[in-house]
């Protein structure tokens, strides 16, 4: 089958197999964007008199159609069909004969694959954000139940003072603030539109970016045509820096439940049917969805890395080693939700021992609070370390096992509140519901 980009020679098959590699697989995750980018840059051409209105009604029409069709589970490209945007043009040329040709004038493959990949990020991000914030609830949920259940801190894996399940389920939640952050400025980066940069040097058509832009609910213009082309590559490593992010938060809360499962540990416990056995060891509760969470998202924290070394030393302009980029970073969305709907689905059965700190193994996580407490009584604070620490060596340490922390962010004062209101005021951030629109306009539908 001809190519969108084919003259009068044809590729050895050889070289056609290893250049299009994974492409046709991974397009059908760009389809329904495609079209998006295509009804879009079909109406500014009529805005502008390269499309007739009558030919800008039938056209944004069947690429509707081609929109339900593309978002069905069972597309797929047909053989011999290089990529999605030669199958939607096919299609479309099927429908209405020389118009459908006409679609991909003022615009090559290099800005149109640019805006396909910002509009599935965007929404990739969307979706992601809507996990997070889900876990973040059941954290901050699990923090106000067991803030009372005390257990070992630790530094150093040695003991070290008092901490409480309500701790550290805030912990993560508010850790999970700070990777929202990082995804909103990777949405920041993704929600601007490169079409109309073509080959990365524009065109001397007279179009019209900014209709577009408003057209595909970005925030604003890639300006500069040349710039529009080198942000690919950078994009995704902004993108896979923020999922790595959320990948730290899930990979250190994993290898925690990992410890406390621990039988040494004995803090938290799960139902068997959230564990694995042992073939030969019949007593054994294995931690295996803590553990593969852990290395996928060790995985994840590895994708920035292999993005940046990919586009390592290229020139400006485009190059086809950014073809890669999609291999690597695409299929991280569906790995990272996935470890953040087990997660909770591990969370919500977990069972906390009560009265951990009762054991007496623990009791010098208890010499700062004595410490802290003859400073209270006014004994200089040098005076009240070296004492208890002689009782501790002398072993004559006792304490009553009564903790008063007060202040900011501590035990007894975990903030809930205040970190629930800047992750909502991170989600409000989000332009969600006007890029929705914007959408829901493209394609004829209500945004209510």
């Amino acid at each position: 089958m001809e190519k969108l980009w084919q003259k009068d020679k044809v590729s050895l098959k050889e070289v056609e197999t290893f250049t299009v590699g994974k492409d046709r697989e991974l397009d059908l995750l760009l389809a329904p964007f495609d079209v998006l980018g295509s009804i879009a840059h079909v109406t500014m051409l009529g805005s502008v008199g390269l499309l007739e209105d009558k030919e800008v009604g039938v056209l944004v029409q069947k690429l509707r159609e081609i929109f339900a069709l593309v978002s069905e589970p069972g597309f797929v490209l047909e053989e011999g069909v290089e990529d999605i945007h030669s199958q939607v043009e096919l299609m479309l040329t099927r429908m209405l004969g020389d118009a459908g040709k006409k679609i991909h004038s003022a615009r090559s493959r290099n800005d149109q694959v640019l805006v396909d990949v910002k509009l599935f990020l965007r929404a990739e991000l969307t979706k992601l954000m809507a996990e997070v914030r889900e876990f973040f609830d059941l954290l901050q949920e699990k923090s106000e139940a067991y803030k009372e259940y005390l257990f070992p801190g630790y530094t150093h894996l040695q003991l070290a003072m008092p901490s409480s399940f309500g701790l550290w389920f805030g912990a993560y939640a508010e850790s999970l603030v700070d990777d929202a952050v990082q995804l909103r400025a990777a949405y920041t980066v993704v929600n601007k539109n490169p079409l109309g940069s073509a080959a990365g040097y524009g065109s001397s058509f007279p179009i019209n970016r900014t209709m577009t832009t408003q057209l595909l609910g970005f925030d604003d213009l890639n300006y500069n045509v040349v710039y529009a082309q080198m942000g690919r590559g950078k994009v995704e490593r902004i993108v896979a820096m923020a999922l790595a992010g959320v990948a730290e938060t899930l990979g250190r809360l994993s290898m925690d439940a990992c410890l406390y499962l621990n039988q040494n540990f004995d803090f938290i416990s799960f139902p068997a049917e959230l564990t694995t056995g042992s073939s030969i060891m019949p007593h054994k509760k294995n931690p295996d969805v803590f553990e593969l969470i852990r290395s996928h998202c060790n995985r994840i924290k590895a994708l920035p890395g292999e993005v940046m070394m990919m586009t390592t030393n290229l020139p400006s302009g485009y190059h086809r080693d950014l073809q890669l980029l999609k291999e690597h970073l695409f299929p991280a969305f569906r790995t990272l939700t996935e470890c953040l709907r087990m997660a909770q689905l591990m969370l919500r059965n977990v069972s906390i021992k009560k009265d951990i700190l009762k054991d007496e193994k623990y009791k010098y996580l208890f010499s700062v609070e004595v410490v802290n407490r003859l400073v209270s009584e006014g004994v200089p604070f040098r005076d009240a370390y070296r004492q208890v620490g002689r009782d501790i060596e002398a072993g004559h340490f006792g304490f009553d096992g009564e903790v008063r922390h007060t202040h900011e962010g501590s035990i007894g004062n975990l903030c809930n509140d205040a970190i629930r209101s800047m992750m909502e005021q991170v989600m409000h951030s989000f332009p969600f519901a006007r890029v929705g629109a914007a959408e829901n306009s493209l394609l004829g539908e209500s945004s209510s």
